[in-house]
């Protein structure tokens, strides 16, 4: 029985692909390779290159004998969905939806799903997995949208499931599997710094203690073992199920850069620039469920992000 992780190449799934087959699960991966590295897929695992959106994926399924399927594979960034919304429709919905297609024409009804802590907007509170559904960006909308779309085939098909609603990811479990993308604020800190430049806060002057905007950061190692977490909760026949993985302690654009300059020994103080559409002003979760139902709890700080973040980095 092998485990599909679709986008397998890139930042978060090259972490999953390496926890599942450190827990003894077979693993194939399929990845457009337009963020990801195909040298991030270990030699032994099966390979296909494929847009989501368009390559039907039935009969590879069956070839590689799957299981199941951890859908990794989309666009994640709220700001970069403001101005390009229909790339987020083609590349988190269509997709998901041509995923479930090749699923139900293979017999495979497992699925864990890559979702978004941006499905709940800016939160009046700590956001909890019964919080109201509020999605301020396009991004958010789309998840919301495969979000349903899963649960439906649960109801239709027998699909068994799970969404993992990820609060902010940072960090790495190897030099070699750092996050290459240009929206999270640790990476492009970090970049700035190895640059000499100085890192940028957007906006100060949000409702919060420091005027900076407040995210729950984890690590992707921990997030990682979430998803192997829901992967044997659904080996296990767990029902289909909606959690949030994060640490449930907020931290500060600032406090994040602080922890940034102490790990790094720069003494670049951040410059201020305008708001960037589509952030949110504070978004932390409360993880309960994730502990009590799946066992998994966070053991990684925010240190530990910036610091293996930055191993990867320089």
């Amino acid at each position: 029985m092998t485990w599909i992780v679709t986008g397998g190449a890139g930042y978060i799934g090259s972490h999953v692909v390496r926890a599942l087959q450190r827990s003894g699960r077979r693993v194939a991966v399929v990845d457009d390779l337009s963020t990801g590295r195909e040298s991030r897929v270990p030699p032994d695992v099966p390979f296909l290159r494929a847009d989501l959106s368009e390559a039907p994926i039935a009969d590879w399924l069956r070839e590689v004998g799957a299981t199941g399927v951890v859908h990794v594979a989309g666009r994640k960034s709220p700001t970069e969905s403001m101005v390009d919304p229909l790339a987020y429709w083609r590349h988190n919905v269509t997709a998901t939806t041509r995923v479930l297609e090749g699923m139900r024409a293979a017999g495979v009804a497992r699925i864990v799903f890559s979702s978004s802590c941006s499905v709940y907007g800016t939160p009046t509170a700590a956001a909890d997995e019964g919080s109201p559904l509020a999605p301020e960006s396009p991004y958010g909308h789309s998840k919301v949208a495969a979000e349903r779309a899963i649960e439906q085939c649960g109801e239709a098909h027998g699909f068994g499931w799970v969404s993992l609603r990820y609060f902010n990811v940072a960090g790495s479990a190897d030099p070699t599997l750092g996050d290459l993308g240009v929206h999270n604020l640790v990476p492009l800190a970090l970049q700035a710094v190895a640059a000499g430049r100085a890192p940028v806060i957007h906006g100060d002057d949000y409702p919060t203690p420091d005027g900076t905007c407040l995210r729950d950061y984890v690590h992707v190692e921990d997030l990682a073992e979430a998803h192997v977490a829901a992967v044997r909760a659904l080996e296990e026949a767990h029902p289909g199920r909606v959690f949030n993985v994060g640490t449930g302690r907020p931290h500060s654009v600032r406090e994040v850069l602080d922890v940034v300059a102490d790990v790094t020994g720069s003494g670049l103080v951040p410059v201020v620039g305008p708001r960037r559409a589509g952030d949110p002003a504070a978004v932390h979760a409360v993880v309960d469920r994730i502990r009590d139902e799946l066992g998994w709890r966070p053991s990684r700080d925010l240190r530990d992000m910036v610091a293996s973040a930055w191993a990867a980095t320089v």
